[in-house]
């Protein structure tokens, strides 16, 4: 499997984007007290390293490169959860 098929299944994957909507979530209820930026980071690396560090089983890349396509990964995903919170809060009102 070659990085860009590794990028395509991680942004795919439901138990990723689930666990990206948790940490938001998360985010938002402790806001005032924990900020904002320095969770989101934490959360997207701990997820990054996590997943593949759990799930050993098939492994064709080096464990580093795993984690960091799926740092890369939970960015996007993360950006995207992020875009569609302040898309919903101004529709909102």
């Amino acid at each position: 499997m070659d990085l860009s098929n590794l990028i395509l299944s991680q942004l795919a994957d439901p138990f990723r984007i689930g666990l990206m909507v948790a940490l938001v979530i998360t985010m938002l209820r402790t806001q005032s007290t924990t900020g904002v930026w320095v969770p989101l980071a934490a959360g997207v690396v701990f997820v990054a390293v996590i997943i593949p560090s759990t799930i050993l089983t098939g492994l064709t890349q080096p464990l580093w490169q795993i984690v960091a396509v799926g740092a890369v990964s939970n960015a996007v995903l993360l950006a995207v959860i992020l875009a569609a919170w302040a898309v919903y809060r101004r529709l909102r009102g």
